[in-house]
């Protein structure tokens, strides 16, 4: 605002000085009637007021719009520099310049103009001085206020994750109730603190179950030994309690088998091989390994191959898991059993199934057999031996090389497991 009315004043300076001229007489004269017919001595439209001094600073002529104020002649300090000043109550801006004759100041100029309509400016100026603060303080004291609620979640989270201690995984944090990202943030968590806390009661479970079968054994061979020794016995008697120790001793290097390999491979995908693999002769070289104990139960084994069907996996995991599944079939069906293996080949895989005429599994167990140490009405089959731990480690190894397991059972009736490999597992 104040460069454009200096740019006014300068330009109606300019205007002025060139109605002057000098003589050798050191004086100066005005084109009165030039500079008085100029529209700027309206005083309605664009008030300009001018005023000429001699050298002695004594009045010589001005702009009719003046009436009877003069502008006020400044000392020499000020020639040339705006200056703010005032004709009677009106604030205005004036410049003085001096009129030169030979180097020497013959007279004055004096331009100036109202600044009365930029009043409002100087007014807001002074509001904006005094609101801006304020409004500063108001929009911080907003903001901290929402930025509280927003950070609340944060520090509850915070504060519930202190809580959580390995004694303690049953804490969780409470959602926020706008479905933002603290809300996702927050059941990620929860989430994971639930995956947590269930693998941490599995482990427990496990290792209780673990240290129960280990010391089963070991209990019944102290105490054969305990008995063995409170008196004298025949040679008979001696070999039949050590080679009942014997076979404890194999039992328990078979649950610690059995546990290491559950440990050897808990999600150590890493070490999965990938290899193409014959179905088709695997099961045949599983049934081979098995082949005393199906001779001595008589079980008859149907085999329906229909074609020849080849996979990309790891041959050493999948042995296993085809090892356990015969392996079951052969100890729970019954003396002159029959025992189906079906391979089937379609658009969307290939399908292998176990199924035998068994004692079958009740439908209250079919959740649970593929627990650690769970066996299915065991106590009503004490001639069947097992520790419960071989579809624990069929379920694990199917999960670490993406096979689907399914299990079909009747009570006393059949019992049928279904391997699905997909489509991007054939070879």
């Amino acid at each position: 605002m104040n460069k454009h009315i200096n740019d006014e004043i300068s330009e109606e300076l300019e205007k002025h000085l060139q109605d002057i001229t000098t003589d050798e007489k050191d004086t100066f004269f005005i084109q009165v009637d030039q500079w008085r017919a100029r529209e700027h001595n309206t005083v309605n439209v664009n008030p300009v007021f001018v005023e000429f001094y001699d050298s002695e600073k004594k009045f010589v002529d001005k702009s009719p719009n003046l009436n009877n104020i003069d502008l006020k002649l400044f000392d020499t300090s000020k020639n040339n520099e705006f200056v703010d000043s005032k004709i009677d109550t009106i604030p205005i801006r004036q410049i003085q310049t001096p009129i030169y004759n030979k180097n020497k100041i013959v007279g004055y100029l004096l331009v100036a103009m109202s600044v009365e309509d930029f009043k409002i400016v100087y007014i807001l100026k002074k509001v904006l001085l005094i609101s801006f603060p304020i409004t500063l303080i108001l929009l911080f004291l907003v903001a901290r206020f929402f930025a509280g609620r927003s950070i609340k979640p944060v520090k509850t989270i915070i504060e519930t994750s202190t809580q959580i201690t390995k004694d303690n995984l049953r804490t969780r944090i409470p959602l926020p109730k706008n479905k933002d990202e603290l809300y996702k943030l927050s059941k990620n968590i929860n989430n994971l603190l639930n995956r947590i806390e269930n693998a941490v009661a599995r482990e427990k479970q496990f290792t209780s179950d673990a240290s129960h079968e280990l010391r089963t054994p070991l209990a019944i061979m102290k105490g054969t030994m305990e008995v063995l020794i409170r008196k004298p016995r025949t040679q008979q008697e001696y070999e039949e309690k050590i080679l009942f120790c014997i076979s404890e001793v194999d039992r328990l290097n078979h649950i610690v088998d059995q546990l290491l390999l559950l440990a050897r491979f808990e999600n150590q995908k890493q070490n999965i091989k990938q290899e193409s693999i014959y179905l088709n002769a695997l099961v045949l070289d599983t049934l081979s390994r098995f082949s005393v104990k199906i001779e001595k139960k008589k079980l008859k084994i149907n085999t329906d191959f229909v074609e020849d069907c080849s996979i990309s996996s790891d041959n050493y995991l999948l042995s296993i898991i085809v090892s356990n599944l015969i392996s079951n079939a052969i100890k729970y069906s019954y003396e002159e059993g029959e025992i189906n293996l079906i391979l089937t080949k379609n658009e969307s895989g290939i399908n292998f199934t176990v199924q035998d005429n068994g004692v079958g599994i009740s439908e209250q167990d079919l959740n649970k057999i593929f627990n650690s140490f769970y066996r299915s009405d065991a106590s009503k089959h004490p001639e069947i031996k097992g520790i419960g731990l071989g579809l624990s480690i069929v379920k694990r190894l199917c999960d670490l090389l993406n096979i689907r397991v399914e299990v079909q059972s009747k009570l006393n009736e059949e019992t049928q497991f279904s391997l699905y490999f997909a489509v991007n597992k054939l070879k």
